[in-house]
């Protein structure tokens, strides 16, 4: 079965790099630490090797994690652009662009 990445894999991932430990990164996260870690252990099974060595206390980016960061990083910036740029398009309700097909009055179906 082929694992498909998601964006909150990434989310986390990004956290757990700034935060160094993993309840730290939860807890910005606002998840379970089971849960990022779960997320973690996806992104690891897709990547085919550990992403972080963890120590006592703290977390700190194999090999394979330094070489992925920059293109996560990447890739959730893009994410966060698409967001807002989609944002910025969508007008003001009222403003719908849609045409809208007008509504029967009662009195077109009154006897």
């Amino acid at each position: 079965m082929k694992s498909i990445m998601e964006m909150h894999q990434i989310k986390y991932f990004l956290a757990v790099c700034s935060e160094r430990t993993f309840s730290r990164a939860a807890k910005l996260c606002q998840v379970s630490q089971p849960s990022l870690t779960r997320a973690i252990k996806l992104l690891e099974a897709e990547f085919g090797g550990s992403l972080f060595r963890r120590t006592r206390g703290h977390s700190h980016l194999t090999a394979l994690g330094e070489i992925v960061r920059p293109h996560l990083e990447k890739v959730w910036e893009k994410h966060e652009a698409a967001i807002t740029m989609a944002r910025e398009s969508i007008p003001p309700r009222g403003n719908c662009w849609m045409y809208r097909r007008p509504q029967p009055r009662a009195s077109q179906y009154a006897m």
